[in-house]
């Protein structure tokens, strides 16, 4: 079947996606390792051989048409297609199964990567993902000394040494049991713990004389608290507890009826149900960047690549930062 002269390449079709699910060009330049220049031309000569405008351009990025939507469809089953094509003849010659090491922060790794992983097995069942967990500064760490081929990490700055790209996006929350004395603060005597509304806040400079449950050192959790109190000129005091993995965490503000600063991925479904209650702070918040990290030297690659993409289609991938 003759392919028309206007079907562009899949290297064009690949920049063409990828700008969308990126929101900038720049954005997606950093990820495909090519100049923006380079992403912007590849887009123009989509449009130009489509005849079609497929996105709307702006200061703070690009947004898709009405027709461009339907052009991207078509074009992520055309790569999709392709991506068929080589895994399946990679398999026929015998070659090694796709695979990549990725480092994840404990936020990312229990809240997010899993949705991400399944992504890229559903496009791609034969691939080998191997998710080494860990905080944000030993995912530094790892992708630094380039053990791994990605990594995904939640504190509040990157390293000039690295490579990253915006993927999500959170906020630290402080929690406690509805019995603690934090949520029952303004509660009628008469009302349970479950019947009641949102206590009133607290201040940050009490929140830094309280004793909390916290993650351990080099945590994004950790780090961004710290980090958003003493841009106040608030020292924290030392933590009741702290522990190397936000379940733990969890666990530990139930166990000891004392207040704990988490991701609030980590605790919208005890929220939901009550079985915590978010504390409101005045005078600080402590929202949050989660990013993919990866050595400039060492650009994603196959299924990394991969990895990352899916990444960016599930959030906000808007910055980059080669």
């Amino acid at each position: 079947m003759p392919l028309s002269a206007r079907v562009p390449d899949l290297d064009v079709l690949d920049s063409l996606v990828t700008t969308a699910r990126c929101g900038s060009m720049g954005a997606a330049a950093n990820l495909l390792g090519l100049s923006q220049q380079a992403v912007s031309a590849r887009v123009r000569t989509a449009e130009r051989l489509l005849g079609v405008v497929v996105f709307v351009r702006s200061p703070s990025g690009v947004a898709p048409t009405d027709s461009g939507r339907s052009i991207l469809t078509w074009a992520d089953e055309v790569l999709r297609a392709a991506a068929a094509l080589d895994a399946g003849a990679a398999d026929l010659r015998g070659d090694p199964l796709a695979s990549a090491s990725v480092a994840v922060s404990n936020t990312v790794s229990e809240w997010l990567f899993p949705k991400w992983a399944a992504t890229v097995r559903r496009q791609n069942p034969q691939a080998k993902i191997s998710a080494i967990p860990g905080n944000s500064e030993q995912v530094l760490d790892a992708v630094q000394s380039d053990r791994v081929d990605l990594g995904f990490v939640e504190g509040p700055s990157i390293p000039h040494t690295v490579s990253s790209l915006d993927v999500a996006r959170d906020e630290l929350v402080v929690v406690v049991p509805p019995e603690h004395a934090w949520a029952s603060r303004g509660r009628s005597p008469a009302a349970s713990p479950t019947e009641s509304g949102e206590p009133p806040p607290v201040s940050a400079e009490a929140l830094g004389m309280t004793p909390l449950v916290m993650r351990e050192h080099g945590s994004g959790t950790r780090t961004t608290f710290e980090s958003a109190l003493a841009a106040l000129g608030i020292t924290a005091v030392p933590p009741l507890m702290e522990f190397g993995s936000t379940a733990a965490v969890r666990e530990a503000v139930f166990a000891a009826d004392a207040p704990a600063v988490l991701s609030s991925l980590a605790v919208q479904r005890d929220l939901a149900d009550r079985r915590l209650v978010r504390v409101p702070v005045s005078g600080v918040a402590f929202p949050r960047t989660l990013r993919a990290v990866w050595n400039p030297r060492r650009r994603p690659r196959g299924l990394a690549a991969d990895l990352l993409a899916a990444a960016v289609a599930f959030g906000p991938g808007q910055t980059s930062h080669p």
